[in-house]
């Protein structure tokens, strides 16, 4: 069994199905430098343009990999109603939108994982446990 898979379970709305498929597409995570490069790997991050002086940033670029995008969308859909994601949700939701919001926690829970396949354990969710 891969050593980050039951680690990968722990993160709040990822069961067995959504940890393995996560594993599966992300394979070795030492190929990516930071959780931000996951992101974006996985097509989470804004689209960027800019020439000279202007900027245009849009939807997200949706390239890499679809079913670790999926996979992000099904476990920010099942997140418990009092799990620190599921409050960062409500949070952005009620300044930028559901549809930001959603994004915004989808890349933080493709953070908690990149973290969980590197060092086998999510330092971020012992602390929350601890309190």
């Amino acid at each position: 069994m891969h050593r980050g898979y039951r680690c990968v379970q722990t993160v709040p709305g990822v069961g067995p199905v959504l940890g393995a498929v996560l594993v599966a597409e992300i394979g070795e995570v030492q190929r990516f430098t930071s959780p931000t490069r996951l992101c974006s790997w996985a097509g989470l991050t804004p689209r960027h343009r800019e020439s000279d002086l202007v900027v245009h940033r849009g939807a997200i670029t949706k390239q890499g990999s679809k079913l670790v995008r999926w996979a992000a969308i099904e476990a920010v859909q099942r997140l418990s109603p009092n799990s620190k994601q599921a409050a960062d949700f409500m949070r952005i939701a009620t300044r930028r939108g559901n549809k930001i919001a959603r994004v915004a926690v989808e890349r933080k829970v493709l953070t908690l994982v990149y973290y969980a396949l590197r060092d086998g354990r999510v330092r971020s969710l012992e602390h929350a446990r601890a309190a």
